[in-house]
């Protein structure tokens, strides 16, 4: 405001005061939203309501001018609005559709948490999820059975999905195209690319962190862990960590989501063998009992859409 002032100050400084300031007067009265506006509220104005609110017309006609010519504002994003409350004429900023719109982005993507996983997946949708064989029309139904009942904060198993296939078939892609709509839905959700995720969690052992990042991942609302089976799988990890957070997912009934390589038959043998090469069955079939609880499992095959 004070920007205004000092601009209209300089422009009335000389002897020609009064000629600059007729000329101005006319400049402004002859910009075409300043003349709707006084126009629309005629009855409410007179001569000495508008020439000492000259300061509020001639900083709207400015900074409109800049906002119409996509030029830099006093406030990026908004849009001048001039109102009349009493005697007074206000100059108001409302945003622009492109700040709504940027706003909105944000927010979506605020509603999608990553760990570890490419931008590309960020960014999927399901108009751009290819259907061109039997299996991926059953797997882009099952993604929209679930988010066409999905319900948050209702009470009840709502089942997520094991999507399972050879490499490139688009798992991770289905899971960000999930995530996506459900951001769009304001329901936030995690993607975690587990292989990533459990070297982390070894890591942690050192700074006293492991409690803090398994936690993180039992209560988020949503949980995609992307890539199971591709991780370094050791006793501890499998039972301490995946264990933990499945069953307390389990538990509390909370939607999780998963994408292998791996049928769900091939998992449990996968998981089977410890580290060190022991057979440990039963603690496999634990695990996986707890994943059948969570989701339904589906296959995606085709061509490695990487290439």
């Amino acid at each position: 405001m004070d920007k205004i002032e000092r601009t209209l100050g300089q422009l009335f400084q000389g002897r020609d005061f009064e000629k600059q300031y007729e000329a101005l007067k006319q400049q402004v009265f002859a910009y075409e939203p300043v003349k709707a506006f006084l126009q629309e509220n005629q009855s409410d104005l007179n001569e000495q309501i508008v020439n000492q609110n000259l300061s509020k017309l001639y900083e709207f006609m400015t900074e409109h001018q800049k906002y119409r010519d996509k030029q830099d504002t006093l406030m990026p994003g908004y849009a001048p609005r001039l109102s009349l409350d009493g005697e007074y004429i206000t100059v108001t900023y409302y945003p622009t559709e492109e700040k709504i719109q940027a706003d909105r982005q944000r927010a979506i993507e605020k509603r999608i948490r990553s760990l570890y996983m490419p931008k590309q997946i960020m960014e999927a949708t399901l108009d751009d999820f290819t259907i061109d064989n039997e299996s991926r029309s059953a797997a882009f139904l099952s993604a929209g059975e679930f988010l066409s009942t999905y319900q948050q904060g209702v009470t009840g198993m709502q089942k997520g999905l094991y999507i399972h296939g050879s490499f490139g078939t688009g798992k991770s892609f289905l899971l960000g195209a999930i995530a996506k709509d459900l951001a769009l839905k304001g329901v936030s959700s995690t993607l975690v690319y587990l292989p990533e995720f459990m070297r982390e969690i070894k890591q942690s052992i050192a700074d006293n962190s492991v409690g803090e990042k398994i936690q993180f991942a039992k209560e988020t609302d949503i949980l995609m862990l992307d890539d199971i089976g591709a991780e370094s799988m050791t006793t501890w990890t499998r039972d301490e960590v995946l264990g933990a957070i499945l069953q307390f997912r389990m538990q509390e009934e909370l939607p999780t989501f998963f994408s292998s390589n791996y049928s769900m038959e091939q998992l449990e043998t996968h998981l089977m063998f410890s580290n060190n090469g022991n057979e440990e069955r039963m603690k496999a079939r634990r695990i996986m009992e707890r994943i059948r609880y969570l989701a339904i499992e589906v296959e995606l095959d085709g061509r490695n859409r990487r290439y």
